[in-house]
């Protein structure tokens, strides 16, 4: 994930034309406890303490296939 200055106008120049899904993706990755989970959900492999699904589960999150 990437870092940026959340003070900054320019960080939020982009989400000037932004949906709802938009929004709701930076609530998401700025949330401590879902940062936490998914750099758990990529060390551990098969041995996550998280699986993939209940990560999905937990967090509302859908991918289109």
């Amino acid at each position: 994930m990437s870092e940026f200055d959340w003070r900054s106008p320019n960080a939020y120049a982009s989400l000037q034309s932004a949906e709802a899904t938009d929004f709701a993706w930076e609530c998401l990755r700025r949330n401590l406890d879902y940062r936490e989970d998914y750099r758990s959900l990529q060390r551990g492999g098969s041995q996550a303490a998280l699986s993939e699904e209940k990560f999905r589960e937990r967090w509302g999150l859908s991918f289109r296939s």
